[in-house]
């Protein structure tokens, strides 16, 4: 099973956190889709031998496209790949582009799956981040689209400067009200050359707090694993039948083509990645060309790409993966790496799979990091 990713490169907007490819004119959009027709017809001899289990549109703002768009890329990744007979077909959206006619336009095709980006039902907020929502249009989107969508996912951000303990609750409180089946919750971090940066370099606005942020992810664990979620992945919460199937094959290590500019893919031994300029993706699918780049994986590339995805989810390391892929060496230099943590409690050994402990969970991707193997072969 594999999956498609198509990146739609425009919003209404620049949130202050947001260091994705984007832009916020539209007037290259329908140039745009017609580039992105093209690429998937040209990219379909990588996927003849696959089953495409997973479409979905991200960004960027796919929402802002019309139906019309969205149904022709569908229908061109239908003509042109082998799609399985009940894909996961996911749309991001913002709350300001779901109407109610929106939201019933996209329930009577083949979308069957929202992601919306509420990040904070509190207006504070939402102005904070520059999101192009407020919290009314948050409120109201949900109690639309749990009409018409069963499987809805939505993002939360906290470790917002000014954010309580109290007022994070009040969120997740809200979130719980719409009996969403699934939650994507994220730390807000600081790229580098957004105006979040730059606010924080004026002192305009404090710099997020690292011990609030994890005081903030330990009440969301507690308080979604009481309501019946899943932790199954570091940001991701699910109940029962309701995990991202497009996010998880990235975890499980799946194939996958990113369709679009900035876009990256990986077919299980290399990865590619397209050109992150609107302008110049245009202009190679106008000539025929892929605008990307690619690099063959090293076998211990792959190692660190395993015990950093293993150690997000719930699925673990499994020692006898690493044996059977990596070798002796490898198996050695993890168990060595990983008994300082298991020590200290933030790892345990369950039937030969290495996981994070719910104490360890937080500071997975730093305890990856000192498991991966610097040198290589």
């Amino acid at each position: 099973m594999s999956g498609i990713y198509i990146h739609i490169p425009f919003c209404k907007q620049a949130c202050h956190y947001c260091d994705f490819h984007f832009s916020t004119s539209l007037k290259k959009k329908d140039e745009m889709v017609l580039a992105l027709v093209k690429e998937i017809r040209l990219r379909k001899e990588e996927f003849k031998n696959d089953r495409v289990e997973t479409i979905y549109f991200g960004g960027g703002t796919p929402s802002i496209l019309d139906i019309a768009d969205l149904r022709l890329l569908i229908d061109e990744v239908y003509r042109h790949y082998t799609v399985t007979e009940n894909p996961e077909i996911t749309v991001e959206a913002n709350p300001d582009d779901l109407s109610e006619e929106r939201i019933i336009e996209l329930s009577k095709n083949k979308v069957n799956r929202l992601s919306v980006g509420i990040q904070s039902f509190f207006e504070e907020d939402l102005k904070l981040m520059n999101r192009a929502h407020n919290s009314t249009e948050a409120k109201k989107c949900l109690e639309i689209a749990t009409q018409y969508f069963d499987n809805i996912s939505i993002d939360l951000i906290y470790g917002v400067p000014g954010m309580s303990n109290e007022k994070w609750l009040q969120n997740i409180a809200k979130a719980l009200e719409y009996n969403i089946p699934h939650i994507s919750s994220y730390a807000l971090t600081v790229e580098p050359k957004t105006a979040l940066d730059k606010f924080i370099k004026k002192g305009i606005i404090p710099m997020p707090d690292d011990e609030v942020a994890q005081e903030h992810f330990h009440l969301l664990v507690d308080q979604l694993e009481e309501n019946g979620f899943i932790h199954y992945e570091l940001s991701n919460f699910g109940k029962e039948g309701y995990f991202s199937k497009n996010n998880s094959s990235y975890w499980l290590g799946k194939k996958y083509i990113g369709i679009g500019p900035s876009a990256h893919s990986y077919d299980g031994v290399s990865r590619s990645w397209n050109i992150s300029n609107n302008s110049l993706y245009l202009k190679a699918l106008a000539e025929g060309k892929l605008p990307s780049e690619a690099e063959t994986l090293t076998l211990t590339d792959r190692y660190n790409e395993y015990v950093m995805t293993g150690l997000r989810t719930i699925w673990g390391i499994s020692l006898d993966r690493i044996t059977k892929e990596f070798g002796k060496k490898y198996l050695d230099y993890l168990n060595h790496q990983a008994e300082k943590y298991i020590e200290d409690h933030l790892l345990f050994l369950d039937d030969d799979v290495l996981r994070t402990t719910k104490n360890g969970k937080f500071l997975s991707d730093g305890i990856a990091s000192d498991l991966f193997l610097l040198n290589l072969e």
